[in-house]
């Protein structure tokens, strides 16, 4: 009754839970809807092929790899802020926790 009521928190444990199931389904699930998506629509399908060619014959050598490089470094950035936002939690959490433990010491 107290987990409904809000009186206890969820666990660390789901919360550690909850960050792989982020860090891995997430990304997984983003690029499977997307390639649903071209592969049922034919206007995205069409928009996205276009739209690479566009973009390959505009840049040389140099811009793709910056491209490429740009993109990793965000998904990277991405894993790193979910990564901390769960460390927050989790450290609210024990704070949290401790002060209680504190409070009903006294």
């Amino acid at each position: 009754m107290d987990f409904l009521t809000f009186k206890s928190f969820i666990s660390t444990e789901v919360l550690i839970l909850f960050y792989y199931l982020g860090a891995i389904i997430l990304p997984v699930s983003i690029w499977s809807v997307i390639i649903w998506l071209i592969e049922k629509y034919k206007f995205v399908d069409a928009a996205y092929i276009k739209g690479k060619e566009v973009l390959w014959r505009s840049l040389n050598r140099k811009q793709k790899i910056k491209l490429i490089a740009l993109f990793i470094c965000c998904f990277f950035f991405m894993e790193l802020f979910w990564r901390m936002f769960f460390e927050f939690l989790i450290a609210y959490m024990q704070i949290r926790d401790a002060l209680l433990q504190t409070q009903l010491t006294i």
